[in-house]
């Protein structure tokens, strides 16, 4: 069984540890064994024969973080997420570790861990290393990332490695944060899974930032189950008991033109529902908001950044450039707040709708694209809106999102995905959902 660890997800590593059938060390020699064999050369603006998932790879410590999981796991009381192992987004703070945010700009070593860690590593899951984001995760790419189904087509973004290591088996499990699509963008181009949960469920603290309003962390998983197995312990608390049935949904009434292979996964998801499909008028809210959406995000992300005016030169073109824009754009302290005012009342708009209907469920295509070709996201400003023109909205109200592959495209043969959006607080019933979905659906897996 060691030799095929590396495939195993993180429900069922955990039933095998728990067993005892497979230690920990085991699992992580079979992680890190898949790493050197699959990720090819780890370098900062990767190249077209690798994946290059991994900024860093902590092989020493993850051995002497298994060896106490083996420890804990031998006296038989273990938490469910003991011994698995994990990769991080290169934005979460890990004491004396770099935390670069995939960026020649950027090099600091945290004294301390970032929350969603420190809950995580109190569990006795075992870090493997940090893995790329676009840089800063200002992108809807990671062009340094060879996506594992065809490596000349993108990873998506931000979190391209995050997926990309978990669609190649070389991890069960990391971490990424959706500020406008980033956890389920690259899920939706690798064919893997992701929660996007309910805004402030969990904690960014110590999470490098893009903008403070919109920065959702979550956990991405290969099934929407190991993603459920994540979000108690990210926010360091139990899941509920109980979870309801879905019994009426709606079709997104923000859905425009799709590639046909998308297209048809989603006719795949809507056949395989459960429930009663029900088709209300849309809700009074602004469905087009992305000018707003970027001059909130940009400004904020100017905020931030102004202490790295003295490195500028250095930034990748793209994000030196959105960082111009905002500059140009100027927002004054009335605009902004203006802006906010409009999100709140998005958002409140939505939320009424869902009651009024009684609508447990939205479903919509996550990107009505498939994976595009790598190699120009750092090129253009907004070279990506098409692969965020759906997922910044959900950022935009905060709800939570499931996000899970709905098949591979009969043209492309890339996967495609599907969303299920509720309202703030349904992220348990979602996950619940999403799963039973993934149930009719199947999962998919890189040729």
């Amino acid at each position: 069984m060691t030799s095929d660890a590396a495939d195993l997800g993180v429900q069922g590593a955990s039933a095998a540890l728990a067993s005892r059938v497979l230690s920990a060390r085991e699992l992580v020699g079979a992680c890190l064994a898949r790493i050197h064999e699959r990720d090819g050369t780890h370098s900062h603006d990767g190249d077209p024969g690798s994946i290059n998932a991994w900024v860093r790879v902590y092989e020493e410590d993850a051995f002497e973080a298994a060896a106490r999981a083996d420890d804990r796991l031998a006296r038989g009381d273990a938490p469910v997420l003991c011994g698995i192992p994990i990769g991080l987004k290169d934005l979460y703070a890990v004491a004396g570790k770099p935390l670069t945010a995939s960026s020649a700009v950027f090099h600091e070593v945290p004294d301390r861990d970032c929350e969603v860690w420190a809950n995580l590593a109190a569990e006795g899951m075992v870090l493997l290393g940090h893995v790329h984001t676009h840089e800063f995760a200002c992108g809807g790419t990671t062009d340094q990332v060879g996506n594992p189904w065809a490596l000349e087509r993108s990873a998506g973004g931000s979190g391209g490695g995050s997926s990309a290591a978990i669609a190649s088996r070389q991890v069960p499990v990391t971490t990424g944060t959706d500020t406008a699509g980033s956890l389920r963008i690259p899920s939706a181009e690798c064919g893997t899974s992701t929660i996007k949960p309910t805004r402030g469920f969990l904690s960014m603290r110590g999470i490098f930032p893009l903008a403070w309003t919109f920065d959702h962390p979550g956990p991405m998983t290969r099934t929407v189950v190991d993603s459920e197995l994540l979000l108690g312990p990210m926010a360091g608390e139990a899941a509920p008991e109980g979870r309801r049935p879905l019994r009426r949904w709606a079709l997104s009434p923000r859905i425009s033109v799709l590639e046909p292979d998308v297209a048809d996964g989603l006719d795949r998801a809507l056949a395989a529902l459960p429930g009663e499909r029900v088709d209300p008028p849309a809700p009074p809210a602004r469905l087009d908001v992305l000018a707003d959406f970027f001059d909130l995000v940009l400004t904020e992300m100017l905020v931030y950044h102004r202490r790295f005016d003295d490195r500028r030169d250095g930034y990748r073109p793209s994000n030196r450039g959105r960082l111009e824009h905002a500059e140009r754009r100027a927002m004054t302290a009335e605009e902004y707040i203006g802006l906010q005012v409009g999100r709140t009342d998005d958002t409140n708009a939505w939320c009424d709708w869902f009651a009024e209907h009684r609508i447990d469920a939205v479903v919509e295509p996550t990107i009505p694209i498939v994976a595009p070709l790598r190699g120009s996201g750092y090129d253009e400003v907004f070279g990506d809106v098409e692969d965020l023109s759906l997922t910044h909205y959900w950022d935009w109200t905060g709800f939570p999102v499931v996000s899970l592959p709905s098949g591979v495209g009969r043209h492309s043969g890339l996967p495609v995905s599907v969303s299920l959006i509720g309202p703030p607080g349904a992220d348990w019933d979602l996950l619940e959902w999403g799963a039973r979905l993934q149930d009719e659906l199947g999962t998919v897996t890189p040729p």
